[in-house]
């Protein structure tokens, strides 16, 4: 039978019955016919679980008979044939160390050091020791050696998957094929568009696992790419697409758009390790999508009791972080709270930590686990785990404490030792802007006319560090910061620049958030001066009248 008839046919089966029944109709077989007929097979009988059927496969008499072809003619096989078969009988999980695969792999080896095979031949027998034998494979790098003589620019995008593959377990030091890896990264921007959901989130993780920090324009042209493909990745393809985002700092408006519309459609059907590192990209990159977020809450209430502990506090901390409370917030707690309460000792201390600390920057407060918190045993478990009680992990445990004290007056159960507590809290995501800080105070200084009557970044004794800090006596005259007595009231200034608000967006950051409550339940009057509404003012004068109005909007005439 003529090849092309053959493939065509062959490909039209969907049993390995099927294969089976047409490969005994034959007289007579090439060797490349006969390895495409176990590829077909391979095709249709594994799944990720693996052969569905081993015994109707394996036991099947014209199975064993092209076996029996390919285990004693493999040095008359062509490369084809060969590495075929090979790559055919690996995914049927056929013994490595039987006699046909140890003849297989022995001639494909040979052949290799006689520099006989192709670039096509060089992939799949590469393919085929990835599979067999892992990273640890010497003859790997033999093949990479070889694919550095080739020409790139003839590869096929499959070929050029198969060696990203192939250096991701290869290259041991930092340059070590970087001259290749550079030609490579130069083709591969060339063919994007060719690239199937699959190849590009394999070439997005090799990208990321080799370092290739410099190869912007490629990992750009692969994140645009990717967003056509959102529907059709695999979850472990899109955790590798969403890794590459984050290792590469890369933010694109239109793959967000995409997975407002993909998460939402399929919140019940992903896997939860796929909807965690969703949220994960979310809050790394401070995006608060609310289609994403509100079909996350709904996938929670439904089926936590499945998810690992990592994957619960995965799910629910970035609603913290970024200050969000869902429709379904009273149901999304009570799920949490009851899983809490069946598997609390299955969390590792960090996680429970974060876990509850997001809570209260939402206001959902963790009081039946808060005895266990500050209890000594719990803090030491903190201690003894990597990383310890840092300056971060302080910062959540004094801020739970005060948060208890000042919102949750009914709770009577152990407090923070005051060795555990911190002068001040870290606040990673809400650091000062410093020049819309500038901008503010040559304001203030235009409308108070001196420097003495307003204090910056002024550290309070709860924990808290006030932006701009304003002194008033009772009859509402401003006083200079330095005096102590007769203050009557306190205005705090939140000058809050766009790195304490979600991308795009007016929502403040669950940690700002919280400072402005405590600051405001400590007596301050807080005062939010947004960069949003200042940005567009020209000058001092503008500047002065518009803080005017924000600090003192019933005075006309200010009083030092």
């Amino acid at each position: 039978m003529d090849e092309q008839v053959f493939f065509k046919k062959l490909n039209s089966l969907c049993t390995s019955t099927e294969v089976f029944d047409f490969v005994s109709s034959l007289e007579v077989m090439s060797d490349t016919m006969a390895s495409g007929a176990l590829q077909r097979i391979s095709e249709v009988e594994v799944d990720d679980s693996g052969l569905k059927n081993p015994e109707g496969v394996l036991e099947n008499e014209v199975f064993r008979a092209l076996c029996f072809q390919f285990e004693f003619k493999s040095s008359k096989l062509s490369n084809s044939g060969l590495l075929n078969a090979l790559q055919a009988l690996t995914k049927l999980r056929i013994d490595p160390q039987s006699t046909l695969m140890a003849s297989l792999l022995s001639e494909g080896e040979e052949r290799l050091g006689k520099g006989q095979l192709t670039v096509k031949n060089l992939c799949a027998l590469g393919e085929s020791l990835l599979e067999l034998e892992g990273p640890s494979c010497a003859t790997l790098e033999q093949i990479v050696n070889h694919m550095q003589e080739k020409d790139i620019e003839k590869w096929s995008p499959r070929e050029m998957v198969m060696v990203y593959k192939m250096l991701q377990v290869t290259v041991r030091e930092g340059e070590q094929y970087q001259d290749l890896l550079n030609r490579m990264n130069s083709v591969t921007l060339t063919i994007v568009s060719q690239l199937s959901p699959k190849f590009t989130s394999v070439i997005l993780n090799s990208l990321v696992v080799l370092h290739q920090t410099r190869a912007v324009p490629l990992v750009t042209a692969l994140c645009k790419h990717s967003v056509k493909h959102i529907p059709y990745f695999t979850g472990d393809e899109l955790v590798n697409v969403l890794e590459a985002f984050l290792y590469f700092g890369h933010r694109e408006q239109i793959f967000t758009e995409a997975l407002e519309t993909h998460v939402p459609k399929s919140i019940f059907t992903m896997h939860p390790q796929t909807v965690s590192k969703v949220m994960q990209y979310c809050c790394r990159k401070m995006i608060l999508s609310k289609p994403i977020f509100n079909a996350v809450a709904e996938g929670f209430i439904s089926d936590a009791d499945r998810f690992t502990t990592d994957q619960i506090a995965e799910y629910i901390i970035p609603f913290g972080t970024l200050n969000y409370l869902p429709p379904s917030a009273s149901s999304l707690f009570r799920k949490l709270e009851t899983v809490l309460h069946t598997r609390f000792s299955h969390f590792k201390p960090h996680t429970l930590l974060n876990l509850l600390h997001s809570c209260v920057l939402i206001q959902h407060y963790p009081v039946n686990f808060l005895p266990k918190i500050f209890s000594p045993y719990f803090l030491q478990q903190l201690q003894a785990q990597p990383p310890g009680l840092d300056r971060i992990v302080t910062s959540q445990l004094t801020q739970l404490f005060l948060t208890v004290a000042l919102e949750c007056p009914f709770y009577e159960g152990p407090k923070l030792l005051r060795k555990y507590q911190v002068r001040a809290f870290l606040t990673p995501h809400s650091s000062m802007d410093v020049h819309l800080l500038k901008r503010v105070k040559t304001g203030l200084l235009y409308l108070l006319k001196k420097r003495i009557y307003f204090a910056s970044e002024v550290s309070t004794p709860y924990f808290y560090t006030v932006d701009i800090e304003i002194k008033l006596d009772e009859e509402g005259f401003v006083l200079p910061a330095a005096q102590c007595e007769e203050v009557y009231r306190r205005i705090a200034l939140c000058v809050d620049g766009q790195n304490r608000f979600c991308v795009n967006s007016h929502n403040l950051l669950g940690e700002e958030a919280i400072k402005q409550r405590h600051l405001q339940l400590l007596g301050y009057e807080v005062v939010q001066i947004p960069f949003f509404e200042i940005e567009s003012l020209q000058n001092c004068r503008k500047m002065a009248e518009y803080l005017h109005k924000k600090i003192f909007p019933h005075t006309s005439e200010l009083s030092c």
